[in-house]
């Protein structure tokens, strides 16, 4: 039999291990599904995944002591959009396929960057007069599947949207979305910037004070994608610059010391990750790694693979 092991320190909702349960189920007697949740020792997933052909994951770090501990390993599965939490060089090293599943949680990401979007303009409710997104110019860095999704709430608030993208100029463009030259520029023309890039490769740190200069004096920033992607002391600098910038995050800075002491009441992290913790995410995300995991296995697809 094929051992499928789900291993979340953070586990998925009961409603979700059902469904991905009865995926397994009905893709024949071979597949043995088993959890590993709430674990607080690593060893406990290393024993685990030993004899382990699948893994699913959520945010659990699968670097190369796991890929060392599981010869059968064929697949890991993030349950989720981003996967820097998963070493692909490594995973490539013992010829495992690592997938993420793209799109799955958008929608949850995309209301909460919204939310804090307001939660930034009405001066985080703290009885202060603030302001609407009816009429203000939201700039999307980036345009994924979160972005996507973002465009089409913002919209229905009356917003006017652009956005900065490499890759999908052309699918902006079909939908009426303005493009803007440069990331300077949407910088500039924004009220409001939501962040929907991953962690890698050039967008390491591209949120510099280079592009942040621009900013108008008053603009909130979102970032619902990964605290690596801002250069933290070029945005330090450029809160001191600007005293009526706004930082709105789901991802606690390794500065937070200092916008603790500098900047009451400019910005809001959460207390963890939230974009992807609704019901709704949870259940996707999860049944999407088991629809894919079959897949693979049955059909050798490798649609959604991450990894050279």
């Amino acid at each position: 039999m094929r051992k499928i092991l789900i291993a979340t320190e953070k586990p998925f909702a009961p409603v979700a291990i059902k469904k991905i349960s009865k995926i397994f189920e009905k893709a024949g007697k071979e597949y043995n599904l088993v959890l590993l949740e709430n674990y607080t020792d690593r060893n406990e997933l290393l024993q685990a995944v030993a004899d382990a052909e699948a893994l699913i994951v959520r945010s659990d770090i699968v670097n190369t002591e796991v890929f060392e501990a599981a010869p059968k390993l064929k697949i890991v599965v993030r349950a989720g959009a981003g996967y820097d939490n998963v070493d692909c060089d490594a995973a490539s090293a013992k010829n495992v396929v690592v997938m993420n599943t793209p799109g799955q949680n958008a929608n949850a990401v995309a209301e909460l960057a919204i939310g804090l979007a307001i939660f930034g303009l009405r001066e985080m409710f703290s009885g202060k007069p603030g302001g609407e997104l009816r009429g203000r110019t939201l700039g999307l860095h980036g345009f994924g599947y979160v972005a996507r999704n973002v465009f089409r709430i913002a919209r229905a608030f009356g917003m006017k949207v652009i956005v900065y993208t490499h890759y999908s100029k052309g699918a902006a463009a079909a939908i009426g979305l303005k493009v803007t030259k440069s990331l300077e520029q949407l910088y500039e023309k924004s009220d409001i910037v939501s962040i929907h890039v991953p962690a890698r490769g050039e967008h390491i740190k591209s949120v510099s004070y280079e592009v942040m200069k621009h900013l108008k004096d008053g603009a909130v920033i979102v970032n619902t994608a990964r605290k690596e992607v801002i250069n933290e002391p070029d945005l330090i600098k450029i809160m001191e610059e600007k005293p009526n910038i706004k930082y709105m995050s789901d991802i606690t800075p390794d500065c937070e010391k200092e916008f603790a002491a500098k900047f009451e009441g400019r910005y809001f992290f959460t207390p963890k990750k939230a974009g992807a913790q609704t019901a709704e995410a949870n259940i996707n995300a999860g049944v999407a790694a088991a629809d894919q995991i079959v897949a693979f296995f049955e059909k050798g697809d490798v649609t959604y693979k991450v990894n050279g």
